[in-house]
């Protein structure tokens, strides 16, 4: 299958290891990968923070790029996946452009988040993977919410020799991140995050995954205050991980 990445402003400016995970995995399932050079910021961020007027350019943008590059389009991040599916046709129509929408709804049907793109279209649960670790998983909330991933990253995770899963104690509940909710109440924000620490380190996992950089972003910050010693890694990077390359 031929497959397009989105990289997500995230990945391409700061943790670039997970869309690279994502194609070192995809190809070693034997699937063409493709990277549009021309892509740009979805508009998740304008669209959440108000500025819909603004997100109207780069929802075509993004539509223009993406709609003929390959058979599906994925994405490490439920977030970003979330609002091509749930919101770029809203933004067009609000627009005032119904071509555009019906487009981006066509685009949004086929566009996936990495384990639904796993599970769901390329029927694996098992990728190969192999990583030593005690690892602790905690489902993002547009992950879990807006795009209903359910249990498929617990699936693929369980599949992977040698690791070691541990249950998070409430799990469901929000790290405090948001995006912009974050900066705007970041008493309210840092309290959540207290919150998410403490049931991370009452896993004693090694390493806490996620399918959103921008989580794993926040909850490892803390971590890393705190001097616990656990990492944050994106579930591509573990589901990439071999027992020649694991770390």
């Amino acid at each position: 299958m031929r497959i397009a990445l989105v990289a997500t402003c995230l990945g391409d400016a700061m943790f670039p290891q997970a869309p690279r995970a994502t194609v070192e995995l995809l190809e070693r399932l034997g699937h063409e990968v493709v990277f549009p050079a021309d892509q740009t910021c979805c508009g998740q961020m304008h669209v959440n923070t108000g500025y819909l007027d603004l997100a109207l350019p780069l929802v075509r943008h993004h539509v223009d790029v993406f709609s003929g590059a390959a058979d599906v389009v994925v994405a490490p991040s439920g977030s970003c996946v979330g609002c091509v599916r749930h919101q770029h046709a809203m933004v067009a129509r609000r627009g005032g452009d119904e071509k555009l929408a019906e487009a981006a709804e066509s685009l949004a049907a086929r566009t996936y988040e990495l384990s639904e793109l796993l599970v769901d279209v390329l029927g694996v649960t098992d990728v190969g993977a192999y990583y030593p670790h005690r690892v602790t998983y905690h489902p993002t909330c547009h992950s879990l919410r807006m795009l209903r991933v359910g249990d498929k990253p617990l699936r693929l995770l369980r599949e992977v020799r040698g690791l070691t899963l541990t249950e998070l104690p409430d799990a469901e509940v929000c790290c405090g991140f948001g995006g912009t909710f974050a900066v705007k109440n970041a008493e309210t924000s840092t309290a959540m995050l207290a919150d998410k620490m403490a049931n991370v380190l009452q896993t004693r996992a090694e390493v806490c995954t996620a399918g959103d950089t921008s989580c794993l972003m926040h909850i490892g910050g803390g971590l890393s205050r705190l001097r616990s010693g656990v990492r944050t890694v994106h579930l591509a990077e573990i589901l990439a991980s071999t027992a020649e390359g694991a770390a």
